[in-house]
């Protein structure tokens, strides 16, 4: 099994001790993510010390105040480091007041034009912004391949298919509340599906008391296999070989 999305940097044990952990999960391959330039530093520093461990850098929309271009050519050169086998996290989130809108889309708008340059995927966070983040997609990211991270857009499958996006669950999908969300999980086809933990967040239902790790995303690989009715087994090598096409690893 993968995590397709996790925050080393953000979880309180070491990364030995969280990579040690997956592994005995049966967790071989971790892609942490950056939300700024240090936290993209950090995520390549990982990559280069655990074998399993890959990294993506980018900057999340809530640290995109005053994003520059400067900010622009340091996300670039950590970009092209082959450690980095995605670019973002990067879209819109309305949900919190973290940064202006048109700073959102300044740093948004860079990181696609860095994927299609590079020509890695693109890591997208959406929150309480789908009109916009779907629309800029469909306007400037075409041939960039597309990861919607944490999907919470259940209404919006279809769509975001007929695009050939990739749809990524997290442990919020395991959730009692989150039928729509369970059904979505069922749809999505084969070769467009991977599940993340977004540690230390969203921790998966059977595990929700504590604070999320990368070995965790077995819980809701476990729930999403159950949803699609098919053997965990399987499951794991679909999902395996899934990430393994995409972020090259």
């Amino acid at each position: 099994m993968i995590d397709s999305h996790a925050h080393l940097d953000f979880c309180e044990p070491s990364n030995a001790e969280l990579v040690a952990e997956a592994l005995e999960a049966g967790v071989t391959r971790i892609l942490t993510v950056g939300t700024d330039a240090s936290s993209s530093r950090a995520a390549l520093a990982a990559a280069a010390e655990f074998p399993s461990v890959f990294a993506a850098v980018g900057h999340h929309p809530n640290n995109a105040t005053g994003f520059s271009g400067a900010d622009r050519a340091e996300l670039r050169e950590l970009a092209a480091d082959p450690l980095c086998r995605a670019v973002g996290e990067t879209g819109f989130d309305q949900y919190r007041d973290g940064a202006p809108l048109e700073d959102q889309r300044l740093a948004f708008e860079a990181q696609i034009e860095i994927a299609a340059e590079l020509h890695k995927p693109l890591i997208i966070h959406t929150r309480d912004a789908d009109d916009l983040s779907i629309e800029t997609l469909r306007e400037q990211a075409s041939g960039v391949r597309v990861i919607l991270h944490c999907f919470t857009m259940p209404t919006r499958l279809e769509e975001c298919l007929a695009e050939g996006w990739w749809i990524s669950f997290a442990g919020n999908v395991t959730y009692p509340k989150a039928t729509e969300l369970a059904a979505a999980c069922a749809l999505v086809p084969d070769d467009r599906l991977l599940v993340e933990t977004d540690a230390p967040y969203l921790t998966p239902q059977p595990r929700r008391s504590e604070r999320n790790t990368p070995a965790k995303v077995v819980q809701t690989a476990e729930f999403v296999a159950r949803q699609r009715g098919v053997g965990y087994a399987s499951f794991d090598r679909l999902i395996d070989d899934n990430a393994a096409e995409l972020f090259g690893w």
